[in-house]
């Protein structure tokens, strides 16, 4: 008989979240479930229960983790654009990577069609917290000023969409794949062009 190797309450949270990210990517946010994330990381339901608390508690917190991972890699490629070593394309796919192949799309769906409309706060509140760090003289302002807050919203709604039927929608329409991330890319452009010119 093998022991299992015993974690930390962070390693054991941490793992199962891991494993709530995997299944979330490989079967959809339905298979979330504790039992699920407890097979996978061979722990038991009651185990996760005293970090979750519920289903609902996984899913909230799997929103949270998602969420602050996708943020930490678009701040990094914010900076990097800003230093010109990156694009706002590039910027554009981490978003869209974030809510399609990372599975943040399905998730927000999920819980919106099961009524756990508050696990979405982590998520909003991750990227309030990124746009801030990004652009910290718009937090006191209001109007037309806030570029960065209207650029996060319009590409956070876009990538989003597209994540949800952003690859039936193009086809039916005749479009390639990506052309909404051409499309999100070409308005951060712009948006970018017009910002430097009203700080110039």
């Amino acid at each position: 008989m093998t022991s299992r190797k015993r974690l930390s309450p962070e390693e054991s949270r941490s793992s199962a979240l891991e494993a709530a990210r995997a299944l979330l990517i490989e079967t959809g946010p339905q298979s979330v479930t504790l039992k699920a994330v407890a097979s996978r990381i061979g722990r038991t339901h009651a185990n996760l229960l005293h970090h979750f608390g519920s289903a609902s508690g996984l899913q909230k917190a799997l929103a949270e983790h998602l969420a602050r991972t996708v943020c930490e890699t678009i701040i990094e490629a914010v900076h990097a654009s800003r230093a010109g070593l990156g694009s706002a394309r590039e910027v554009v796919d981490l978003a869209f990577d974030a809510f399609d192949r990372e599975g943040a799309g399905a998730l927000t769906s999920w819980m919106l069609l099961t009524g756990n409309e508050d696990a979405l706060n982590p998520i909003i509140s991750t990227i309030h917290d990124l746009v801030d760090e990004i652009a910290p003289g718009e937090a006191d302002h209001q109007g037309d000023e806030m570029f960065v807050h209207k650029d996060t919203l319009n590409l956070v709604l876009l990538a989003l969409g597209d994540a949800l039927i952003g690859a039936a929608l193009a086809k039916s329409l005749g479009l390639p794949r990506d052309t909404a991330r051409q499309r999100a890319a070409a308005t951060l452009e712009a948006s970018l062009a017009e910002n430097n010119a009203a700080e110039a």
